[in-house]
């Protein structure tokens, strides 16, 4: 269990909801009935919207890993904002970021060669 701050556009996102009746009712602060609706609701805003990109619950928490990992945070902070009990599994994130470097100097490499 830690605390973790809360950005402004998420907290802006959140008091939306205060005063939702169903947010009251089961003590939650999004009205999200279950993680397999929600996986529905996105793939549904993906289809609208054109994203050829599974979206689903699991790839917005590679994602926030993935970027915060990658806009300079620990990886001890990163596994403990995750849940995640040792950085073992939170190592995932950093190598597909680790590639990523990799694949974007290789392409950087590639175009001062010109």
């Amino acid at each position: 269990m830690c605390n973790i701050p809360i950005m402004d556009a998420a907290q802006e996102i959140l008091s939306r909801y205060t005063a939702n009746a169903y947010c009251q009712t089961h003590g939650v602060l999004l009205p999200v009935c279950s993680n397999q609706k929600m996986n529905v609701y996105l793939k549904e805003l993906a289809d609208i919207c054109g994203i050829r990109k599974h979206l689903s619950t699991h790839t917005a928490r590679h994602t926030f890993a993935t970027l915060t990992l990658a806009s300079g945070a620990t990886i001890e902070n990163v596994a403990k904002m995750l849940g995640h009990s040792d950085t073992k599994m939170t190592r995932h994130y950093a190598r597909i970021l680790d590639s990523s470097i990799l694949r974007d100097m290789q392409t950087v490499a590639k175009n001062m060669a010109l």
